[in-house]
């Protein structure tokens, strides 16, 4: 019978966990998630979760989404490669309703596992966005 709980072999537990992720990730988004992935050398999928108070403001609904986020992963764990995920949030995601955060996480699972399978295509690299303090001082 398979095991669907949330132990602690299923997350990310330590900053090293989280760095190796974030360098040459596979990515898959909604207007609500981004997940940032990877393979790992484990036996199962991982789930890291990052919520930032910058993009959800009340504490409760940070926890109502972690409580989502954890919740559709435990259930969708046995149909995922071993990979381990980081889920980031996005502005606005606070006013969504349970079911469509569910149901964008539901998708989010298989694509995620669908680009992270080996001979999948690399991702392009991540060109992060110039900095506006950096783009008024070229033009002082």
């Amino acid at each position: 019978m398979e095991d669907f709980s949330f132990s602690r072999e299923l997350r990310l537990l330590t900053p090293s966990h989280y760095s190796r992720i974030f360098n040459e990730p596979a990515r898959a988004a909604t207007p609500f998630f981004t997940l940032l992935a990877k393979r790992n050398d484990q036996t199962n999928p991982r789930l890291g979760l990052t919520v930032a108070k910058k993009r959800v403001k009340k504490a409760c609904q940070r926890n109502r989404i972690k409580r989502l986020a954890r919740e559709s992963f435990r259930l969708n764990q046995h149909k995922l490669d071993n990979i381990d995920i980081v889920l980031m949030v996005k502005s606005g995601i606070d006013e969504q309703s349970n079911d469509e955060l569910t149901k964008q996480l539901n998708k989010l699972w298989r694509k995620i596992n669908e680009r992270c399978k080996p001979g999948a295509p690399k991702p392009p690299p991540f060109k992060k966005r110039p900095n506006k303090s950096a783009k008024s001082n070229k033009q002082a």
